[in-house]
């Protein structure tokens, strides 16, 4: 027999305390936080791994929703700066206590799309709930295009590469990348939060499935069946050598702002006669080897404004003389009163004609701006045997709105001299590409200290060339000839005022909502 004690009590079901369940709860969470905060910085620049880019918003916005808004917010405000210093580490050109501040104020508008979500989506039911994030996203985006500096550090171009998703660039412009990110997110949360038993989350899943498998198929349609046909032309683009003992910064800022001294001037005059030698040479041989096209990189050769028409001559001799057009990117001296230098290409065509003398219409914030005169902003175009010619410079390629006017030309070729530096080598160029996508030209970036390279007007690249990787600083790349007139260059930013539309709209449905 068994003893009392030997006796099995009957089984008691213990219900969870409830502080425990909340406790639980809460460390899930910060859980999320740190999932979060390790993607984040993988989610764009110099170290993107696109599926970061993805995954990341999904466990910031469950964090987001799952903390008090005195909390959480001021949290994600602070990952969210913290990824962004070290997603781009060294490529913004702000000295001292200006680079804190500016990450300060961009922490703003890189929050918003949550703290919108946080006071709005809960407001709302169903579908319409998970489109308050991402039509915040993209319309915040949108309003940061405007900025000074213009796409940097955007969310779509964390999917360079990613060509199928890509060609949505050309209906949408980069707002619908962004959007789809987005949508991402907010979906995975609503099914996080109701479960995949709930009906409406799985409708909202097979939605977003829906959207972005059609943007995919007629993307890689769009690649497989209609690429570049058209006959290609040779261009040759340059960069500066070091054929001369190199300036130091000191004696050229002198000379840039009139205050050198006469043993000083006759430094640079000697320096900049050898390197401008030395890119006519070059050019030259690439027009003897072919090359219909030719231009170097941004502000390649620095010129006194006395010597820029004799200097211009001599390309233009060389034009007639070889029956090519010449591209040549110069910095004049003291042309101007007020900022000290002109910072430009001037086309030159066959005939010994120039075609355009195109400024560049942004300088780079800081520095840049305060020593080069700002162009027109009105981009150029000539018709050629070879396409519609048009040109850019360097920053010019991140304002989507300055290149609109390249698909209203109906641009063929785009040429880009430009100047970056090793810490945005590649990320720059890659910048620049999505402007060929949209306008549906084709892309020539010849790039000082950088990336060079070219793209077709789908964003394949033609020919690609590392500065720091290179003995001659030549890139030679078969472009084609003829362009397309996309549904983004024809309606412009429609996508963009859409999602602002839409997201108005969810702000009186919302409001209503709470009145009934």
């Amino acid at each position: 027999m068994l003893s009392t004690a030997d006796k099995e009590e009957p089984r008691r079901t213990t219900l969870p305390h409830p502080a425990d369940s909340a406790q639980a709860a809460n460390s899930r969470t910060w859980l999320w936080l740190a999932v979060a905060a390790a993607l984040l910085p993988f989610a764009n620049g110099a170290n993107t791994i696109w599926i970061a880019a993805w995954l990341a918003p999904v466990f910031l916005l469950r964090f987001a929703r799952g903390t008090r808004r005195k909390v959480g917010l001021p949290v994600a405000y602070v990952v969210l700066v913290t990824a962004f210093a070290i997603q781009f580490r060294g490529m913004i050109p702000i000295p001292g206590v200006g680079y804190y501040i500016f990450l300060a104020v961009w922490g703003i508008p890189s929050v918003l799309p949550y703290a919108v979500d946080r006071f709005l989506a809960r407001k709302l039911s169903g579908t319409a709930a998970t489109l308050v994030f991402p039509l915040t996203w993209a319309a915040t985006e949108y309003g940061l295009s405007h900025s000074p500096y213009g796409t940097w550090g955007l969310a779509a171009y964390s999917q360079y590469g990613n060509l199928a998703l890509l060609q949505v660039l050309s209906v949408t412009g980069m707002w619908g990348v962004t959007f789809l990110i987005g949508w991402f997110a907010a979906v995975c949360n609503w099914v996080w939060e109701e479960g995949f038993g709930s009906q409406r989350a799985r409708a909202g899943v097979w939605a977003f499935a829906g959207t972005i498998a059609t943007v995919l198929l007629l993307g890689g349609a769009r690649l497989a069946l209609f690429p570049p046909s058209s006959p290609t032309v040779r261009v040759a683009s340059i960069s500066a050598r070091d054929v001369a003992a190199p300036i130091s910064p000191a004696i050229l800022g002198r000379v840039w702002y009139g205050i050198a001294s006469n043993g000083e001037l006759e430094i640079f005059r000697a320096w900049s006669a050898a390197t401008g030698d030395d890119l006519l040479a070059r050019a030259e041989q690439e027009m003897q080897a072919g090359a219909k096209v030719v231009f170097w990189a941004e502000i390649n050769a620095f010129l006194p404004q006395q010597q820029e028409a004799a200097f211009v001559a001599r390309g233009a001799a060389l034009a007639v003389k070889h029956h090519a057009y010449l591209g040549m990117a110069i910095a004049v001296l003291g042309a101007q009163d007020k900022c000290p230098c002109e910072n430009k290409l001037v086309l030159i065509g066959p005939e010994g004609q120039v075609a355009w003398q195109y400024m560049k219409a942004r300088p780079v914030p800081g520095g840049e701006a305060a020593l080069q005169a700002r162009g027109d902003g009105k981009l150029r175009e000539l018709e050629t045997p070879y396409g519609r010619l048009s040109s850019m410079i360097c920053f010019d390629g991140d304002f989507p709105q300055l290149l609109a006017q390249a698909g209203a030309l109906r641009a063929d070729i785009m040429l880009d001299p430009a100047k970056d530096w090793r810490a945005i080598d590649p990320w720059h160029t890659q910048m620049a590409s999505f402007r060929a996508i949209e306008q549906g030209f084709n892309l020539v970036r010849q790039t000082s200290e950088g990336r060079s390279a070219a793209y077709d007007y789908q964003g394949r690249v033609l020919a690609s060339m590392d500065h720091f990787h290179t003995a001659d600083y030549a890139m030679v790349s078969q472009i084609p000839t003829r362009g397309v007139r996309t549904i983004y260059s024809l309606l412009g930013d429609w996508f963009a005022w859409a999602c602002i539309a839409a997201l108005v709209m969810l702000m009186v449905l919302a409001v209503r909502q709470k009145q009934s």
